[in-house]
């Protein structure tokens, strides 16, 4: 089958005045035109391609490299605005359409938005939403705490920054727990920092570069990030005060500090600890 809105890898079959025939296993068959053709090719070797509709309606094959594909997110521009919707840049020859009724806010030419890209099941047509938590799913998580994960930043907020996580959940990072400049489209590195009643994903910044190392260090870790990257603890506090706020001895909370302080993870200071800005 060939996949509209994907990279397919087909099979050249033969060679036409428009350009050359491409098929797959099925014997479904497809156009390149001549403006993609390869200077050096020949019949039954494959190559790959973007398939998409053209301008008609038609099903074509492309060697261009388009900004985004089907079920994927992505910043893109607006190109123009009509009466019907908007019109986005990515990367092909026919622009990305996006629908008034898929537009979160209006959208304006010379914008730039954060898009999913799908197929219309009426029109059978690539279009684009910039309504993107209509395609996120808490209800499964494919998630656990202290994943590694692949972060979109979606939409600022009162408390922090909206994040689409791998593509599929939908997650929030703390405003304590930003340490760097956020831009809409941003794509970042985070881990999963708790799962919340009703699948919530707190989620922090970074790699989880304190996973390897004993437990009382990523405990201390996470006391950072939830308290603005301060631990009001240092290694003359007293054994009591430690239990208290992190519920470890002191020699266990010494040895972890001199870890994280190996790894540049924190600074010692009189008054404290502090996470280091990264």
């Amino acid at each position: 089958m060939i996949h509209i809105g994907e990279y397919n890898t087909l099979t050249i079959i033969r060679e036409t005045e428009p350009g050359l025939f491409l098929s797959d296993a099925d014997d479904n068959e497809v156009l390149l035109p001549n403006r993609y053709v390869p200077e050096a090719f020949e019949i039954g070797e494959n190559i790959e391609v973007f398939v998409y509709l053209d301008n008609e309606e038609r099903m074509v094959a492309v060697t261009d490299k388009p900004y985004i594909q089907r079920n994927e997110f992505a910043l893109l521009r607006c190109n123009e605005v009509n009466n019907y919707g908007a019109f986005l840049d990515w990367g092909m020859l026919k622009e990305l359409f996006c629908p008034y009724k898929e537009q979160a806010f209006k959208m304006k030419k010379g914008g730039w938005y954060l898009v999913y890209c799908y197929i219309d099941e009426e029109t059978n047509r690539l279009v684009a939403s910039s309504k993107t938590n209509h395609f996120l799913d808490n209800k499964e998580l494919t998630v656990s705490e202290f994943d590694e994960v692949e972060l979109i930043a979606s939409h600022p907020s009162d408390i922090g920054w909206n994040v689409i996580v791998n593509k599929k959940h939908a997650g929030l990072i703390y405003n304590d727990n930003i340490f760097q400049d956020i831009s809409v489209g941003d794509k970042l590195q985070g881990v999963v920092k708790k799962i919340r009643p009703g699948n919530k994903l707190d989620i922090i910044l970074g790699q989880v570069g304190y996973r390897n190392i004993e437990p009382n260090a990523e405990k201390i870790m996470h006391y950072l990030q939830d308290n603005s990257g301060y631990l009001n603890l240092t290694d003359k506090s007293s054994p009591d005060a430690i239990k208290d706020t992190l519920q470890m001895s002191k020699k266990s909370f010494k040895k972890a500090i001199g870890n994280l302080y190996k790894q540049k993870e924190i600074d010692i200071k009189e008054d404290g600890i502090y996470l280091v800005k990264k």
